[in-house]
C-alpha cells in the first residue's frame, strides 16, 4: 500500500502543470503567487514562535509554584 501510495504524485503531474507554471511566469503572477506562500510561511513562524514563548512562560511559572 505504501509503495501504491509513493508512486500516485509523479502519475499527478502532467504537461498541464508545467504549461500553468509558464503561463505564471509570462504574466508576472508567479511572483504573487510567491509571494502569498512566503506570507503564509511568515505567519506561521511568527505564531509558532509566540506559542513557544507562551509556553516557555507557563513552565517557569509551574517550576516556581513546586
Amino acid at each position: 500500500m505504501l509503495l501504491l501510495m509513493s508512486s500516485l504524485p509523479t502519475h499527478a503531474q502532467s504537461s498541464n502543470d508545467i504549461a500553468m507554471a509558464d503561463a505564471f511566469r509570462a504574466e508576472g503572477k508567479i511572483y504573487v503567487v510567491v509571494a502569498v506562500i512566503l506570507l503564509i510561511f511568515a505567519g506561521l513562524v511568527v505564531y509558532m514562535v509566540r506559542i513557544d514563548r507562551k509556553v516557555k512562560k507557563l513552565e517557569k511559572e509551574l517550576d516556581m509554584e513546586k
